[in-house]
């Protein structure tokens, strides 16, 4: 097979590693890749941007491409999927119609409402009036979100009101362009987040391991949101009891309410939770695998990863199971200094030749470019440095040794990934 995986970050290192090691594909090729993707063995880049559709198209038809995987949000949304379909390529992932579910937040909360899928209380404006009157109304700290896409950076949680009212006032005034023209204001969930993947042909499920993925820019979970600082798999708050109700009160319920209203899922279901003793309620869908999420599911993973999104683009998941090493994994992300917010780009990497990769330990870049004396950032989160271990503990001990011997200036990193499981005992 040759697979082209669309992106450029760490979610689609991940995947083009993980694909480049089924023995069915002869090549990866990732466009526009990073340097990570380029030294890594049957990958090669391609320069397209992920939002040059037309350019997607004539790089698939001149590498002769069997599937197109793709990774980020943004080219669902514009509609990949269907060019692709309509030219006759395979491509795994939703139509525009489908990933609206994360392309509009206020679209997901209203399907959600309509099919009795659990979530928060909310409302949905245009007016900075009316969202006012709404947080007087709830009179409990919210979530403040701009409608669309925002690189998962369009959350405000605030504690009061006047967080909440400066929030919308943000979003509306045009922070995040059009995607803030529209906000959804909703009551903050207790309990503890969580994330549950499922791959989705249409009709039929496959659910991955649960992960989950730590937001915020510090240490413990503090600080402004950020579109991930570190993830792990699998989460100890998704028990076998809570998986159950998870499939059949928020998946079964969102494909078959997807389907009925004419526009069938395929693709990556992410479902993004709080749960609460035992109950979990929908903070948010992604139509895609999750970042960093990915790149620890992709650890673990023991099945051809080829075959299972081949059988999900061709209707045949109810064929496929996932096969998973049973030892966590964890990923640490490290970040340019100023994240998320301005940051500079163009600073050598170094240490990277330091890190003993191999099955239990890997170095995900996400913005990073190859300059004429080595590797540089390029981005706002740079590496995911992702391990196995024993352990929650021992996986974190073995990426936060890796990372303290990758450097750059300004370099920053959680050290406390996986602390709600550690916390456990």
């Amino acid at each position: 097979m040759r697979i082209l995986v669309i992106g450029g970050g760490g979610r689609e290192h991940a995947l083009a590693w993980k694909l480049a090691r089924s023995p069915r594909v002869e090549r990866v090729v990732c466009a526009p890749g990073n340097a990570g993707t380029e030294a890594e063995p049957k990958v090669t880049n391609a320069p397209v941007a992920d939002d040059d559709l037309d350019g997607l198209l004539r790089l698939a038809r001149r590498e002769a491409v069997d599937l197109t995987v793709v990774g980020p949000e943004a080219p669902l949304v514009a509609g990949v999927v269907d060019r692709f379909k309509a030219a006759g390529l395979r491509c795994f992932g939703p139509t525009a119609a489908a990933a609206r579910l994360e392309g509009s937040k206020a679209f997901a909360k209203d399907f959600m409402a309509r099919h009795a899928i659990p979530s928060a209380a909310y409302g949905t404006f245009t007016d900075p009036a009316e969202a006012r009157a709404f947080v007087e109304r709830l009179g409990r700290p919210v979530a403040v979100k701009a409608d669309g896409l925002a690189a998962g950076k369009g959350v405000v949680l605030a504690d009061n009101v006047a967080e909440a009212n400066a929030a919308v006032e943000e979003m509306l005034g045009g922070r995040f362009g059009g995607a803030g023209a529209r906000v959804v204001v909703e009551e903050r969930l207790e309990g503890e987040e969580a994330s549950f993947l499922c791959l989705v042909d249409g009709e039929h499920i496959l659910p991955l391991a649960s992960s989950q993925d730590h937001k915020t820019l510090h240490e413990g979970d503090t600080g402004p949101n950020t579109g991930g600082m570190g993830a792990y798999s699998p989460a100890p708050v998704v028990t076998n009891g809570v998986a159950h109700r998870v499939m059949e009160e928020v998946v079964r319920p969102t494909v078959a309410g997807m389907a009925a209203e004419g526009a069938p899922f395929r693709g990556v279901l992410y479902a993004g939770l709080m749960i609460h003793q035992g109950r979990p309620r929908v903070l948010e869908f992604n139509c895609r695998f999750g970042d960093p999420e990915c790149q620890p599911l992709m650890m673990r993973l023991r099945s051809d990863l080829a075959d299972l999104l081949e059988a999900g683009a061709e209707g045949r998941l109810n064929t496929r199971e996932a096969a998973w090493d049973p030892r966590p994994a964890l990923t640490v992300v490290q970040a340019a200094e100023g994240y998320p917010g301005p940051y500079e780009k163009g600073r050598p990497i170094e240490g990277l030749e330091a890190v003993p990769e191999g099955d239990q330990l890997k170095v995900f870049h996400a913005g990073t470019v190859r300059g004429p004396h080595g590797v540089v950032t390029a981005g706002g989160r740079v590496l995911g440095v992702t391990a196995l271990g024993a352990s929650v503990s021992e996986a974190r001990d073995r990426a936060l040794g890796a990372a303290g011997r990758i450097r750059w200036p300004g370099v920053y990193y959680r050290r406390d990934i996986g602390h709600r499981a550690l916390g456990r005992g």
